[in-house]
């Protein structure tokens, strides 16, 4: 006998063939997606198993309903109606045959075949883990892109097609994952979102004195005891059993920071005293700090929100847009590619149009199925590893994948006028939800001297990037060092030297992919090696040449 699946289960192993084999979901949005149709799948169940239930409901209803008129009448001449020959022979088939068969109807279980899609797909569901990477990355936006909690909470963030919003479950949930990890700052933030909510009206299944609980302590851990003891009165108002116990070690804590404060108190009078008034002004110039001076996570997330150092306009007026044919390439003599500066120290050109819409789609079809968490090279062991500073997924494409890869590597090759043979295969990456990698280096330093060892092709000279997606908001690619912020454009590449002619590595491209605030990005990149250059990019004769 053969059996034929429906429809939706086709659909939902097809689904499920993509998802196996793969974690880390909240890594890729691209991949994702895929989560989408396992849900619609899920959905599309649900409402089968509801109609079954519906029409298993209504047949009884009937029953029952045909039976309270039959039960009604007959009880008020009992005899009278069993006199009739019929009515007896039907009371008697009734309770021998047809309650049997209502006893069946209500026992038949119509939850087979949803329950077995869910079971099927619950153990490729994303997991605890997802979750909590999920939460920390919309922290991390919220860090980098300055956002208050309220912002995100209502979902009104630059660029967004399909607005959504956080319930108080969600925020609180945000809270309890930032409390787990210590970080009070930020469970003080989305515990004060939870309760503003609460305190709205909205319906919710949460209590009230749970936030209010983390919400106190998570003050508390801040150092700030006189806004943890106003906390704390609310759950005394709202009859929280330790309520009363939290407030007198809050009050004991406070009068102990008080004494501390008038017994500091004199020294500090001292030492303001000591302090000249050209002191003063030095620490007001130092707090204007200098751009090369600040810190530079500091410097990064700023070059994300746009802000940070900006180019003189006499630098500016040195950048220029051409048609480029690279020393008249024979394949860009009749079309010459569009090359945009971005940056002049180090480096950094744009192309236009130099992969097309339907090149991206097959790249993204060819890699998807292929998508891991990205890893990086521990600097002490060698050893690739996941690190939470790079949230996305990539795939390798080489040749022999698709005949399309060799020729988007030759365009590349007379585009830059380097060897690709010697290069890395064409490395796939799509970010997920937050998704960035903080400042790093492209090229193997001189403290890593087996970087590429493996490869034997060298160091890496230089980076070819494209970008194969527009991105709504966030997502920029900067160099900390020198205040440069080059952002996506569907369909360009942006292309630099990581070395300088004499082989030494230029410290001023290192680089990070911004946060992706709103919307999906994917690049593809390649890293093109020394060997083979040797003609095409001569030695330099000094260092930094």
């Amino acid at each position: 006998v053969r059996m034929e699946l429906p429809c939706n289960c086709l659909l939902l192993l097809s689904c499920l063939q993509s998802l196996s084999a793969h974690a880390d979901f909240f890594t890729s949005t691209g991949q994702m997606t895929d989560l989408l149709y396992t849900e619609k799948d899920l959905v599309t169940s649900l409402k089968d198993y509801i109609r079954a239930e519906e029409s298993k409901l209504e047949q009884i209803k009937r029953w029952a309903e045909k039976l309270d008129s039959l039960t009604v009448t007959a009880t008020q001449d009992p005899e009278g109606f069993l006199g009739h020959p019929v009515n007896a022979f039907k009371l008697v088939k009734r309770l021998n045959t047809e309650w049997g068969d209502l006893e069946s109807l209500v026992l038949r279980d119509t939850t087979g075949g949803f329950i077995s899609n869910l079971t099927i797909q619950r153990q490729h569901f994303p997991n605890d883990e997802d979750q909590t990477g999920a939460a920390k990355a919309l922290i991390r936006l919220q860090d980098t892109y300055r956002l208050d909690a309220n912002t995100i909470s209502t979902g009104n963030l630059p660029g967004v097609k399909y607005k959504s919003h956080m319930t108080a479950e969600d925020c609180f949930e945000l809270g309890k994952i930032a409390y787990s990890d210590a970080d009070y700052y930020h469970t003080e933030l989305w515990m004060a979102q939870a309760l503003k909510q609460l305190d709205e009206g909205e319906e919710s299944t949460l209590d009230k004195v749970t936030v209010i609980d983390y919400l106190s302590y998570a003050i508390y851990q801040q150092g700030e005891m006189e806004r943890a003891m106003e906390y704390t009165k609310r759950l005394i108002e709202l009859e929280h059993p330790r309520g009363k116990s939290n407030l007198k070690y809050f009050e004991f804590q406070l009068e102990k920071q008080k004494k501390a404060a008038e017994e500091e108190a004199p020294k500090q009078k001292e030492r303001e005293k000591r302090e000249t008034v050209e002191k003063k002004k030095k620490k007001q110039k130092k707090s204007k700090k200098a751009f090369s001076l600040i810190p530079e996570r500091e410097k990064y997330e700023m070059l994300c929100r746009g802000e940070g150092i900006k180019m003189t306009p006499r630098r500016q007026s040195r950048l220029f847009c051409r048609y480029y044919n690279n020393n008249r390439n024979p394949s860009l003599l009749l079309a010459p590619v569009k090359q945009q500066d971005e940056w002049d120290r180090p480096y950094i050109v744009r192309y236009l149009d130099v992969i097309s819409d339907a090149e991206i789609e097959r790249i993204k079809q060819l890699a998807k199925p292929r998508l891991r968490r990205a890893t990086i090279s521990n600097p002490i062991t060698g050893v690739l590893e996941t690190a939470s500073y790079r949230i996305s997924k990539s795939a390798w494409l080489t040749e022999y994948d698709d005949p399309m890869i060799e020729m988007i590597n030759d365009r590349i090759e007379g585009v830059t006028g380097l060897e690709v043979d010697t290069a890395e295969e064409l490395q796939v990456a799509n970010y997920g939800v937050g998704g960035q990698y903080e400042p790093h280096f492209d090229f193997g330093r001189k403290d890593e001297p087996d970087a590429f060892k493996e490869l034997g092709t060298g160091n890496r000279i230089a980076t070819w990037l494209f970008y194969m997606s527009d991105v709504s908001a966030g997502g920029a690619t900067v160099f900390p060092d020198v205040g440069a912020a080059v952002w996506p454009q569907k369909g360009t590449a942006v292309f630099w030297y990581n070395l300088f002619a004499s082989g030494e590595g230029d410290y001023s491209t290192r680089h990070a992919a911004c946060p992706v605030l709103v919307g999906n990005k994917w690049v593809s990149n390649k890293w093109i090696h020394e060997r083979g250059q040797e003609w095409r990019r001569p030695c330099g004769l000094s260092e930094s040449e």
